[in-house]
């Protein structure tokens, strides 16, 4: 049987800005399967790097979690309350690659410096032996010359190679979970493959959980064991990469699905997803997707759906999923795609 290494229930984080209070997370429920290469997909401001930081507290001094639990083998994460149970958690058993390595690193220090000081605080190695890891840990993530560039400062470094030495530091603390916040935003197409293929070595090398979040469906279908596909503070779907490949149920994810780029027929309209995510200051009555859904049923502006179990895997929160719901078909562009041989993008 799977064992799940994290799980979320019901997570609930508000923030407060200018006396306005902002529901950002709203009863996120998610398993994390030990081993497994989770992908947390949608749009920006779903609440996808406020999830990865709850799990972490690396929340701003303004957020709240209101509700819910974080549980990692029997702790719960949510009830710590200084940085010093944090600190038993942070690096050794759960990781983060942060979103820009460039705001993420300190430009005063060089990264042999910076590595070397996530291995001090969590391996009782003496200095000889910190700076052959440091070298060790940069030969891993493939920089040339480790020996030289560890003197490098970070301004000195590509966004290629400053996203390794990021990477090089969360595998220095030998940690169980790795945490990535769109790892390959600011990585030009081949760059972006090759720490892809990095990281995927290194999940099977250490034999790593990986959560990665994106909005980038290429992402998605190149690392992904399962999917988990967020709206508006809450997970909407969840189901294996086939499953939200190949079997979509949530209207949401027909529409970024139709939406990639890499659909697109020449001479046809660009397909695109109308409106705007529902503002986080108001309290939201029914499906938070209904405004924007051209499937919606009177139901959805009323009540919030529940979960739907489809499968063992795959899971979806829409009230089409109601056995007295009419039946509703996917846009023809992703009839289409579901027959292509090669369905990744």
């Amino acid at each position: 049987m799977p064992e799940n290494i994290l799980t979320i229930e019901n997570l609930t984080v508000d923030f407060t800005v200018r006396n306005a209070l902002l529901h950002v997370l709203r009863g996120v429920s998610l398993e994390v399967i030990k081993g497994e290469s989770l992908v947390i997909v949608g749009e920006s401001g779903c609440g996808k790097s406020v999830l990865l930081k709850s799990i972490l507290g690396l929340l701003e001094q303004n957020a709240k979690i209101v509700a819910g639990r974080i549980l990692y083998r029997g702790n719960n994460l949510t009830s710590f309350q200084s940085e010093k149970d944090y600190q038993k958690i942070r690096g050794h058993e759960i990781a983060m690659i942060l979103q820009d390595p460039m705001t993420s690193l300190n430009p005063l220090l060089t990264i042999g410096y910076q590595i070397e000081e996530a291995i001090a605080i969590h391996q009782p190695l003496r200095k000889v032996k910190r700076k052959e890891e440091v070298i060790r840990l940069l030969t891993e993530v493939g920089m040339k010359d480790p020996r030289k560039t560890r003197h490098y400062y970070p301004h000195e470094c590509s966004g290629g190679m400053r996203q390794r030495v990021v990477i090089a530091i969360a595998l220095a603390c030998k940690p169980n979970i790795l945490l990535c916040d769109e790892p390959t935003t600011a990585l030009d197409v081949t760059i972006q493959e090759q720490v892809l293929n990095l990281l995927i070595h290194l999940q099977h090398k250490y034999q790593l959980t990986v959560v990665f979040i994106t909005h980038d469906f290429g992402v998605v279908a190149k690392v992904a064991d399962r999917v988990a596909v967020m709206y508006a503070g809450e997970i909407i779907e969840v189901g294996t990469s086939n499953d939200i490949f190949l079997d979509a149920r949530h209207p949401y994810t027909w529409s970024l699905l139709a939406s990639q780029p890499a659909l697109y027929v020449p001479g046809e309209e660009l397909i695109y997803l109308g409106g705007t995510l529902p503002n986080p200051q108001e309290e939201i009555q029914g499906d938070a997707f209904a405004p924007r859904n051209p499937w919606a049923l009177e139901r959805d502006f009323i009540y919030a759906p529940p979960y739907f179990k489809l499968s063992d895997t795959h899971q979806v929160k829409s009230w089409l999923m109601e056995k007295r719901a009419p039946k509703v078909e996917p846009p023809r562009i992703i009839k289409e795609y579901y027959q292509l041989e090669n369905w990744r993008f």
